[in-house]
């Protein structure tokens, strides 16, 4: 008998498959451009195409909270049971929690609100 596989991504066969549409396909440019801040909201949703910071497969699905960023990596913490597990993921296995919407309707507001502020301190 051969000894069962013990590897970083043993029993993955399943879950990190892509759709034949999506294979060979690098993500999207728009997907890499989001910029996450510290307290953000994020789902660990693993892209198995980009091997580089990629997290452990028992926290595919996981929601956490990004921390900070190192890097190109952000950390986030994940809680697993009691414990709250602190992890380096980059963006291709993240996929925001809060709908982009709000995100870009809060940098136009806050756009308006410093072009304000300029023309009132210019005077």
């Amino acid at each position: 008998m051969v000894k069962p596989p013990k590897g970083y991504r043993h029993r993955t066969r399943q879950l990190l498959r892509k759709s034949i549409r999506e294979k060979g396909a690098i993500p999207p440019l728009s997907k890499l451009m989001i910029e996450y801040r510290s307290g953000d909201k994020v789902h660990i949703v693993i892209d198995p195409a980009i091997h580089k910071a990629m997290p452990h497969r028992r926290y595919h699905g996981k929601t956490g909270i990004v921390v900070g960023k190192r890097g190109h990596a952000y950390i986030v913490q994940v809680k697993v049971g009691s414990k709250t597990k602190t992890l380096f993921i980059r963006p291709e296995h993240l996929k925001p929690a809060f709908p982009i919407e709000d995100r870009i309707r809060e940098i136009i507001e806050n756009t308006k609100k410093l072009a304000e502020l300029a023309k009132s301190t210019e005077k």
